[in-house]
């Protein structure tokens, strides 16, 4: 294992990047799971570099699980969701990045997780992890809604919802709002005894260490910590009326995806709920498919031909 060269099939790649993990795939032509494996963080928003070696590194070990040797990747065809590349600069740059791969086709996590989500077909998907966004494709139209990142938007995801628990149990501790379960919890999680010891553990942090918070949160919000509640429900809203904006297409299927999607759907007002359909695939199998469509029909586009 791990030294076997692919044979004459052309093998690809699927990424999925994300605030909190990146996911290679390794797929056969038809369609079939050969490896896979796990990174850190590729979001571009936090650092080119740290997702460029998150990217490599997860395309790797996944060559290594389905057999192949590690340095193969300028065999694979690559299709690649990210987070973060609706940022014109971020797409450009890394568009231009001297990849590993026999090719590299870029777009955004969400047009990846929606292909995934409903097996190529027309729909609509909600992501709720670290972050939140919400995406819609139908016929020639499509929509992008959320997605701005942590902490200008975001709003029903993890790190929301950790940020939101940290500033109640800040404004409590300084007399400016009621403790609560939510507040004893998360103190000692932080083995804090005041506000400076909290502050002190989170100054300079990402929007995953905010989003390690969020199942405290819903496990409080489930006990009837009413802090919690206003919470968890504050964001479910919004996660509620993001899919409503979504549903002006139309679109055929819709589902929501990502760490928070199963906690999260019972907070969901039920008409919202009771239109969810499972994903059918992956976001990184959505990245094949993508990275499949793009090589079939545009196969010199960002080839690598060091």
């Amino acid at each position: 294992m791990g030294n076997k060269q692919p044979n004459e099939q052309q093998l690809y790649i699927g990424i999925d990047g994300g605030g909190s993990k990146c996911r290679a795939t390794i797929y056969s032509d038809d369609g079939q799971q050969l490896g896979t494996a796990v990174a850190g963080r590729a979001n571009p928003l936090h650092g080119l570099e740290q997702t460029f070696q998150s990217m490599i590194e997860s395309s790797q070990l996944a060559l290594v699980d389905a057999g192949f040797a590690p340095d193969t990747c300028h065999q694979l065809v690559a299709g690649i969701g990210l987070a973060g590349v609706n940022v014109g600069q971020f797409y450009q740059q890394i568009i231009q990045w001297q990849h590993p791969f026999k090719a590299m086709y870029l777009t955004t996590d969400l047009h990846t997780a929606c292909i995934g989500a409903h097996h190529g077909e027309d729909g609509a998907v909600i992501i709720t992890g670290t972050g939140s966004c919400g995406y819609a494709h139908v016929g020639q139209q499509s929509i992008i809604l959320g997605g701005h990142g942590f902490a200008l938007g975001d709003k029903g995801s993890g790190a929301w919802l950790g940020l939101k628990a940290v500033e109640h149990v800040l404004l409590a501790l300084d007399g400016f709002a009621c403790s609560s379960k939510l507040t004893e919890i998360l103190l000692n999680y932080f083995n804090a005894k005041n506000a400076i010891d909290i502050v002190e553990q989170l100054a300079g942090q990402s929007s995953s260490a905010y989003a390690k918070l969020a199942r405290i949160v819903l496990m409080c919000a489930q006990d009837g910590d009413a802090v919690a509640i206003a919470i968890v429900q504050d964001g479910a809203n919004y996660i509620s009326e993001l899919a409503r904006k979504l549903f002006v297409l139309n679109p055929s299927r819709f589902s929501i995806i990502g760490g928070l999607a199963e906690p999260l759907t019972p907070w969901l007002d039920n008409e919202i709920a009771s239109k969810i359909s499972p994903s059918i695939s992956p976001p990184e199998y959505g990245a094949y498919l993508f990275g499949k469509k793009q090589f079939l029909t545009q196969p010199i586009a960002n080839v690598n031909h060091q």
